[in-house]
């Protein structure tokens, strides 16, 4: 079964780091095509970042693009969001997401959810300003 844990998650001031964590099941272990969302209460989820590693490629959305890199490291079956210059609107529910079936994991990486799913179960990031 394919499981998904985060960590990493917790409480800066603004202008802080964080780097968050996903560990996958050693079952299917990392795929090349996940992902983080975000969800701040009140609000829809959002995409944060995704990565389609076999070419290296990734995407950011606008609002963290040059803040948040993602990146994965396949021997620990980890994916990571280095979170820098964090700001209060930064502060959300933060999950990561992969795919799984092959049909749905191609070039270039994106955002649409129905192509994602494993579900991680979340952690809270908050940044005080």
């Amino acid at each position: 079964q394919v499981q998904l844990v985060e960590s990493g998650g917790g409480s800066v001031q603004a202008g802080g780091s964080l780097r968050l964590s996903c560990a996958a099941s050693p079952y299917t272990g990392i795929r090349p095509c996940m992902g983080w969302f975000r969800q701040a209460p009140g609000k829809g989820r959002e995409g944060v970042a995704s990565i389609y590693s076999a070419f290296g490629d990734t995407k950011y959305a606008a609002s963290v693009k040059g803040r948040f890199t993602i990146s994965q490291d396949n021997d620990k079956r980890t994916l990571y969001l280095q979170m820098n210059s964090l700001q209060p609107e930064d502060s959300a529910v933060y999950t990561c997401a992969a795919m799984t079936y092959s049909y749905a994991c191609y070039p270039p990486p994106e955002f649409s959810v129905t192509r994602y799913n494993v579900w991680g179960q979340g952690t809270q990031v908050t940044v005080s300003s």
